[in-house]
């Protein structure tokens, strides 16, 4: 455990010595905060003219504004995540560093973990961004927040999927570009997988429609924790760093 947090604070910190950690947190920070904006302005538009015309119909902060708002998140991880992961490998493979890592006495799975770990807790920093934007719907209004904690923890979990994904893909090549649109196609697919059960009710569909992180994101937007689903992410999570320790294994044994 000591060496996953070594390799953590190390990757961590190559975050933040260079632009990307802050390149993508101005990216976050002003792409979310467009659709704060836009949602919320649009909920306070219906209410003024709900109450112009005498209508008294309840409105929901927590269906209305928020649930949009972490689907939204959702889809902008899916753009944020390969620039996260995409030097992970790749630029230990274009500087040879990775020669060091595979005759090192640290085993492979320590590196990956805590590489892992690494993106994980800068995309962590990414959604914390976003609690300045909720705080003000806590200042100003009377929302429920369980449904938003368990929103939070189903982003964590689609998140540290798709970032194994983008682990094990960084580990195939030394080009951090080809490693990026790699990532992005993977994620991409796993994204659009449950289209297929909108038009075919074969099983080979539902099972593909399974297969979709989207699908597995619905009851946490919905503010329910269903077991099912966090476990598609962990195995998620778990295959992805599996193959990504085969690939480094491989590496080893031709080292």
């Amino acid at each position: 455990m000591r060496n996953v947090w070594i390799i953590c604070r190390k990757e961590l910190r190559s975050y933040f010595v260079s632009p990307v950690a802050y390149l993508l947190l101005a990216m976050f920070a002003v792409i979310f905060g467009f659709f704060f904006w836009n949602i919320l302005g649009f909920f306070v538009f219906r209410g003024m003219e709900s109450q112009m015309r005498g209508q008294t119909m309840p409105m929901n902060v927590n269906e209305e504004v928020i649930r949009p708002l972490l689907s939204n998140v959702s889809v902008i991880g899916l753009f944020l995540i390969p620039m996260i992961t995409m030097r992970l490998f790749a630029e230990e493979k274009r500087t040879g560093t990775i020669e060091l890592l595979a005759t090192s006495p640290i085993r492979d799975l320590e590196v990956i973990i805590g590489k892992w770990l690494a993106a994980l807790m800068l995309y962590a920093v990414l959604l914390l961004f976003t609690a300045a934007n909720f705080a003000f719907l806590f200042r100003y209004g009377n929302p429920d927040w369980r449904p938003l904690a368990i929103g939070y923890l189903g982003l964590l979990l689609q998140a540290g999927g798709l970032l194994a994904v983008g682990t094990f893909i960084s580990t195939l090549t030394k080009n951090q570009i080809i490693a990026g649109a790699g990532t992005f196609a993977a994620c991409l697919m796993l994204w659009v997988l449950e289209w297929v059960a909108g038009y075919e009710t074969a099983p080979w569909a539902k099972v593909l429609a399974y297969c979709s992180v989207i699908t597995h994101y619905e009851s946490f937007g919905k503010g329910v924790l269903d077991t099912k689903d966090a476990v598609y992410y962990i195995s998620l999570i778990f295959l992805g760093l599996f193959l990504s320790s085969r690939s480094l294994e491989s590496l080893r044994w031709r080292s």
